[in-house]
Formats: C-alpha cells, sequence, structure tokens
C-alpha cells in the first residue's frame, strides 16, 4: 500500500471519527496530560456558544485543569474535586472518574453528569472528558422528593389525627363510664331509700304495689349485671332478660315457670336461647355460673 492510499485511509477514518463524534449528544472534549483541549464535538462548542465560555480549540492556549483550579465562587468546590479526579485519571492512580454536578444559569436550573476516562493506547497520554446533561432526572428525583414529603407529611398528620380520635374516643367512654357510675350511684344512695319510705307511707295496697314495680324498675337499672348483660353485643328479649335475672338467683325451672306464670317447657326454651346468645353452646359452661360472672 502506498503512502498516498494510506493517507486517505487514515483521512477517512478521522472523518468518521469526527462524524461519531459530533452525532454524540454529551458535551466531549479530548485533553492531553498538561490539561490542554485538543479536541471538542459539536455538542461542546454549542454549549460552550450559547453560555460564553471559551473552550473550545479555536481558543489559544485553553487548559481546561487551569480553567478548573482557578475557579471561584459557588462552583469552586466542585472544580476543585473535578481536576483532582482528572489529574488522577492522568496520573493512572484511577482508570474512571465521575461526578454529577449543577451549573445553574440565571434563566434556569441544570445538573450535568461528568465522565473522565484515559484513551485507550494513547502514547502520549489523551483523556477523554463527557459531560451529559441530566437536568430532566434531577428535576423528576426532585418531584419524586416532594411528592414522598407530602405523603410522608400527610402520613403523620393521619396518625396525629387518628391519636387524637383514640384520645377522645377513650375519654368519651371514660366520662360515659364515670356518668353511668354516678347515676347508678344517686339511684342507690337517694333515690331506692325514698321510695322504701314512700313504701312505708303507703295506705293502700294499691299504692303500695306500684311503689314495688318502680322500685324494681330502678333496681334493674342500676343493677351490674343487666347493665353487663346488655353490653355482650347481643339482643335479649325482655323475658329472656327476666328468665336470666332469675337463673343469677338460682331460681329453678319450675320456680321460674311459677313467678312468670309460664310452663316448664317455655323456660327450657328461654335457657336454649340464652346459652345460643351468649355463646355457650357446645360448652360445659354453667349458665348461672356465667351470669353470677358477670354481676361482679
Amino acid at each position: 500500500m502506498d503512502s498516498q492510499k494510506a493517507e486517505e485511509i487514515i483521512k477517512q477514518t478521522q472523518a468518521y471519527a469526527r462524524t461519531i463524534l459530533n452525532s454524540l449528544s454529551a458535551h466531549i472534549a479530548i485533553i492531553d496530560e498538561n490539561g490542554r483541549i485538543l479536541e471538542t464535538n459539536l455538542a461542546w462548542n454549542a454549549f460552550a456558544r450559547s453560555n460564553q465560555i471559551k473552550l473550545r480549540p479555536t481558543a489559544p492556549d485553553i487548559n481546561y485543569l487551569d480553567i478548573c483550579e482557578s475557579a471561584r465562587g459557588n462552583s469552586a468546590e466542585n472544580a476543585d474535586t473535578v481536576a483532582k479526579g482528572i489529574r488522577q485519571v492522568i496520573n493512572g492512580e484511577i482508570d474512571e472518574f465521575t461526578i454529577d454536578y449543577p451549573c445553574h444559569s440565571p434563566e434556569k436550573r441544570r445538573w450535568f453528569y461528568m465522565r473522565v476516562t484515559k484513551a485507550a493506547d494513547s502514547v502520549p497520554v489523551k483523556v477523554v472528558i463527557s459531560h451529559e446533561d441530566i437536568t430532566a432526572l434531577k428535576l423528576a428525583q426532585e418531584k419524586l422528593t416532594l411528592r414522598e414529603k407530602e405523603l410522608e407529611q400527610k402520613s403523620t398528620r393521619l396518625e396525629e389525627a387518628n391519636a387524637a380520635l383514640g384520645a377522645i374516643l377513650r375519654q368519651r367512654d371514660k366520662d360515659r363510664k364515670q356518668l353511668e357510675q354516678t347515676v347508678f350511684q344517686n339511684l342507690r344512695e337517694k333515690v331506692l331509700p325514698n321510695i322504701q319510705r314512700l313504701k312505708s307511707l303507703s295506705r293502700t295496697a294499691a299504692s303500695a304495689g306500684l311503689m314495688d314495680l318502680i322500685e324494681k324498675g330502678l333496681q334493674e337499672v342500676a343493677s351490674p349485671f343487666l347493665r353487663h348483660l346488655t353490653s355482650l353485643g347481643t339482643t335479649l328479649t325482655p323475658q329472656e332478660l327476666q328468665v336470666a335475672t332469675l337463673i343469677k338467683e338460682g331460681k329453678s325451672t319450675k320456680e321460674i315457670a311459677g313467678i312468670l306464670n309460664l310452663s316448664p317447657a317455655t323456660i327450657n326454651f328461654h335457657r336454649r336461647n340464652l346459652r345460643k346468645k351468649l355463646g355457650l353452646t357446645n360448652t360445659e359452661t354453667n349458665l348461672r355460673t356465667f351470669l353470677l360472672s358477670l354481676a361482679e
């Protein structure tokens, strides 16, 4: 192969390489071992022009390392880190250096991802520097982080609301129990004794009987047994409540039938219903023992 043909092949290869380099969206520059810019692609040049940065080969004596190391202001810290990373790649201390950094302008916020690698088999040493615009990714991450914070705040507020509601419900239950206790105590200490006095003053059987009914009704209202029985989440009929009360008092089926003027078969029917409603089916638990436990 003659030298002219070899030179032509080299030119074609270089042109092909230049085409590939210019087709990349990343801003790419190639520097020598001293940091001097040897080559840049179209994306690098376009960014430099739009931001009035003189980092193109057409500008004389541009040294990328010098620019990084002389940076001042908000970007100085990142620039110093970049310069150190590039020198480490040049010196062979590391194979690759990467960093993502902010590069905001007065008009908009921007972030870039920088990657520095040594060109393979290059003598003397040449280093490839690429900057990829990752602004869209960073903004998406910011939105995601903001959304996560909003969800976390909503979750915290919901937990606080649930805690407050729980406290309100507990206080309400406490107040209800306290009110019940006050009512029952007043019935026993103030109302029922006065009923007894009225009974002693009654001059007719009818009025005495009426006082008995009133007293019995108030005693039933004040009975912890009935309160516990009706709080079990089951619905008992008035007659079932009467039967349950008499069973608790130790009355037999025959005795209960006589008191309520019902047949023993009806009382046994009510017993079975009570066991079913109180969840005592298929157990050996005695009905009266269970009812007595409710009065404690």
